[in-house]
């Protein structure tokens, strides 16, 4: 079975916040960001498309102001998919069960065959018998009626 992981949602200044299971804080990585661009320390990778060239040529504050926004995006894009995956969770678990009950009937409808064939052969049985005990019948009352006449 499937084991959903352990997130939260939490608000940080009117913006959402994705806290994972594995200590993994975004808070604290757009705090180290930050201080790196207020010590003018600008990221290594200048070919990404995070600012766009245009970007080089803003201030440090209109940068963290698109970077704020880029990352408002991404958190509600995050949200969204982390409501997508709990709703497939769900879905999933609903499924299994349906899977588990079908697994279930399915069983017993197999025991019910298997007795209901039981029952079958014994019947044959019982008609063949009775069908042998009335060729005897019928031959006794031919040879009676030979008798008779």
């Amino acid at each position: 079975s499937s084991k959903v992981r352990n997130v939260e949602v939490q608000s940080a200044d009117g913006v959402a916040v994705l806290e994972d299971c594995i200590g993994f804080s975004l808070t604290k990585t757009i705090s180290k960001v930050e201080e790196k661009l207020k010590k003018g320390v600008l990221p290594d990778c200048q070919d990404d498309d995070i600012i766009p060239r245009v970007g080089n040529e803003m201030g440090a504050e209109a940068q963290i102001r698109l970077l704020k926004a880029k990352l408002r995006v991404m958190q509600e894009d995050l949200a969204n998919i982390v409501f997508e995956c709990r709703k497939k969770d769900d879905e999933n678990q609903n499924l299994e069960t349906r899977l588990k009950d079908a697994e279930e009937e399915n069983s017993r409808l197999q025991r019910t065959i298997s007795l209901q064939q039981s029952q079958t052969e014994k019947y044959k049985m019982l008609s063949q018998e009775a069908n042998k005990k009335t060729e005897v019948l019928q031959q006794e009352i031919t040879a009676l009626e030979k008798v008779l006449r």
